[in-house]
């Protein structure tokens, strides 16, 4: 894995180089420690010194850093340049600048997250996928392969407007090519399938929010019937499932040459109101959460410059695939929900213990809000289910309010990873070796160390 040269000054606090006062570990040893560490400490691990880089090196290249990241906030500044983005993070409560690749991040519509990776349309209304952690992009199929678009080409054959229908039975409607992100993507997802041992990219788009797929390498979208106005989806099991605005969930198997589908649970509601997300727990249940915007008087005498959207009440309800309806459920107990545009998830409180537990972490993804009102406040806070309070998520105001902020859960995946063989012993490390419970209990005393000397290293700041 190759990663941009500047990937250390993102995490970077500039301390003294103290190679002579570390434990001189193996580089093996010094692998399996920093496999624990979250990507901040990770990166800056690997720049204290030339044995620890190497550690860091080895392990990212050898595709072997799997630890789970919390979830962290993306967004943007007034004061910071165009290209400029910053990544707050939950666990040390601070922000990080991160210099992103062209085109600019504050021209882009944020349109999704998943597994570290954000969806963006740029002023072509053109799609793109972007690590903004190893700076890798990948640009996904034309929006002209979308079943409702069509290009509109100029005398010397370029594409310099689209028509999209909203409506078979209407004629379409014509739009500037930085104008049809606006109306075309709503959500989107990228998803890994065990089975084809292949990424997917699943897009939620206007007309009437349906939904098309595209496997990593694909020149065209693939549309799936029906039209249902679907709000959210989630990979399981090696299926799509979908959650439309009624309630109704469709499960999709995407991989043989003819897609299947299959109604899960139907409608279980009369109208369509709330934001809906399905998300599945780390036990495997799904959850189906319902979010509704609070009462304010929005279509009345209201200043559209300073009027603002807020949550009001989140409803959770457990998916009972057998008896193929909804069960309402009334506490997380010890998880949390993070919702918005980004993949939505539900995490243990054991397992991230920085986060609040019963609590909801959310972000805006009202639609007609973010568009109508980009210059206004953002809706974004944790939502304490015991009580049906808000609490900020950090005062004052970090961000800008366009592009909307969106969640990110930091990783260094490669989409498209390539075979490497297997790690071997480094000859100059081979002569030590430890039994299963010694290593334990070493690493154990090691991470102990380099936590302590990560920590004073950040008490500099």
């Amino acid at each position: 894995m190759c990663f941009h040269p500047t990937l250390h000054n993102k995490f970077s606090i500039d301390p003294p180089l103290m190679e002579a006062t570390l434990p001189e570990l193996p580089l093996d040893i010094l692998m399996d420690i920093f496999t624990l560490l979250e990507i901040p400490d990770l990166v800056r691990a690997g720049s204290v010194c030339p044995s620890w880089c190497s550690a860091y090196t080895s392990l990212c290249n050898l595709g072997q850093y799997k630890q789970s990241q919390t979830p962290c906030l993306l967004y943007t500044c007034e004061t910071d340049s165009e290209s400029d983005a910053r990544l707050y993070n939950l666990v040390e409560k601070r922000s990080y600048k991160l210099t992103l690749p062209e085109p600019p991040i504050r021209s882009r519509y944020l349109i999704g997250s998943s597994n570290g990776w954000l969806v963006t349309a740029d002023d072509r209304s053109e799609m793109h996928l972007l690590n903004p952690i190893t700076m890798e992009q990948i640009a996904l199929p034309s929006v002209i392969t979308l079943q409702s678009v069509a290009p509109i080409l100029d005398e010397t054959g370029a594409v310099y407007k689209y028509n999209f229908w909203t409506r078979a039975t209407h004629p379409p409607r014509t739009f500037a090519l930085d104008e049809l992100r606006r109306y075309l993507h709503r959500k989107a997802f990228v998803f890994y399938d065990t089975s084809a041992e292949r990424y997917i990219v699943v897009l939620i788009h206007n007309p009437r929010g349906q939904l098309s797929f595209a496997w990593i390498g694909d020149n065209k979208w693939t549309w799936l019937p029906p039209d249902r106005y679907f709000h959210d989806c989630v990979y399981k099991d090696d299926l799509l499932y979908a959650v439309a605005g009624q309630g109704e969930i469709f499960a999709f198997n995407l991989r043989g040459p003819i897609v299947t589908e299959k109604l899960i649970v139907d409608v279980a509601k009369d109208y369509i109101w709330e934001n809906i997300y399905i998300v599945q727990a780390p036990c495997g249940d799904l959850l189906q959460v319902w979010r509704l915007e609070a009462e304010n008087g929005y279509g009345g005498d209201v200043d559209n410059a300073t009027y603002e959207n807020h949550t009001g009440k989140i409803d959770i309800f457990k998916v009972d695939t057998t008896a193929e309806k909804l069960v309402k459920i009334n506490s997380l107990v010890d998880h949390v929900l993070v919702l918005g545009l980004n993949q939505s998830l539900c995490l243990s409180t054991e397992e991230y213990p920085q986060l609040k537990a019963n609590r909801v972490y959310f972000t805006d993804d009202h639609q007609l809000y973010l568009f109508g009102h980009k210059n206004n406040r953002r809706d974004i806070g944790l939502f304490d289910l015991k009580n049906n309070s808000i609490e900020e998520l950090v005062s004052p105001q970090l961000w800008s309010n366009w592009p909307p902020p969106i969640w990110i859960t930091p990783a260094l995946t490669e989409l498209c990873p390539t075979k490497v063989p297997p790690y071997p012993t480094p000859a100059s490390t081979s002569q030590f070796y430890y039994p299963a419970s010694l290593r334990a209990a070493y690493i154990f005393f090691c991470i102990t160390i380099i936590s302590a000397y990560l920590i004073s290293w950040c008490s500099i700041l």
